[in-house]
């Protein structure tokens, strides 16, 4: 398929900005320049609420969405892109409203430990400690303890998988949907789609390279499952997943390589290859179609494994 002419015209407004790349400049560069793109706006919810939680590192900032509706709501753990350098609360407050607003979930975004201030692993560990956080104090803010689900985009969903094995392999807490949005899954720069699409479509393959010489202490934390999951030697008793990727981007394969492993495991796994589409649309859905679809897709899967977990609590098969 060719690439979708509504990515393109994102991809030429962004280069009309003029930013250099992300991997040419420093991380403070880099974040400071991230403010320069658009960030549109996601719809009203119920409620809007920021947090400070403790933390392996400190205090972690939240900001938890609320739906309209009755408490208590299901949980979405939403960890942001940004190749582990890049991101905050803002850039994910569109894309936490549009979840919030069209699953019924309680969205917490987190605001996580950025590298290469705080190497992996901590950042993943800052994760961790939300989406448990969350599980231990969902009556504080409406949420359902028993109806917890992580996510994230890029990065952010190289987090929710590792938050989601830390899960399984640490007794808890329970997780009942991994989404994962154009996840990294492994420091790998030779596959198909870094072949196809690693210049030109918005991720470079030297920009991805960087991130992970940013995140990364040691080479040889890239063959570690909680830093790249595809790694990961048995991926048996994971929660049930929604792997969402994009036909152009550098990431593709991984995370359907991921998706693979997983199905091989016996987890319940939906993989989507959105095509035409280049990394980000996910949260381009003011701008894109498909960008809409996907988060259709999401919410859909997110009530969806919320039904199952309650008519499994309920004996009902």
């Amino acid at each position: 398929m060719p690439l979708d002419p509504q990515a393109q015209v994102v991809l030429d407004q962004l280069a009309a900005l003029g930013l250099p790349p992300n991997h040419t400049v420093t991380p403070d560069v880099a974040r400071a320049n991230s403010l320069t793109r658009p960030r549109p706006p996601g719809p009203e919810v119920a409620k809007v609420e920021n947090r400070r939680i403790p933390g392996p590192g400190g205090e972690i900032p939240l900001r938890i969405y609320t739906p309209p509706g009755t408490a208590p709501f299901p949980i979405l753990v939403w960890f942001h892109g940004g190749g582990w350098v890049v991101g905050d609360l803002d850039l994910a407050d569109g894309t936490a409203r549009h979840l919030a607003a069209r699953s019924g979930f309680a969205v917490v975004s987190v605001d996580y430990r950025l590298a290469p201030e705080t190497k992996f692993p901590g950042p993943a560990e800052d994760c961790y400690a939300a989406a448990k956080w969350a599980a231990e104090n969902a009556s504080r803010f409406g949420g359902d303890s028993r109806n917890i689900a992580v996510g994230g985009d890029s990065a952010g969903g190289n987090l929710a998988a590792a938050v989601s094995l830390m899960a399984r392999d640490r007794g808890g807490p329970l997780v009942i949907l991994q989404l994962l949005v154009y996840p990294v899954t492994a420091r790998d720069f030779e596959t198909g789609s870094y072949r196809r699409c690693g210049e030109g479509y918005l991720l470079a393959r030297d920009t991805m390279k960087w991130y992970w010489d940013q995140y990364l202490d040691r080479a040889a934390d890239a063959e570690n499952p909680y830093a790249a999951p595809l790694r990961a030697g048995d991926l048996r008793g994971l929660p049930e997943a929604l792997v969402i990727t994009a036909e152009f981007d550098p990431l593709c394969d991984e995370g359907e390589a991921y998706a693979q492993r997983l199905r091989e495991a016996g987890v319940r796994t939906t993989c989507t290859r959105y095509g035409g589409m280049i990394h980000g649309f996910f949260g381009m859905s003011a701008v894109i179609d498909k960008g809409k679809q996907a988060i259709a897709e999401a919410s859909a899967a997110l009530r969806a494994a919320a039904a199952r977990n309650k008519a499994l609590s309920r004996g009902v098969r």
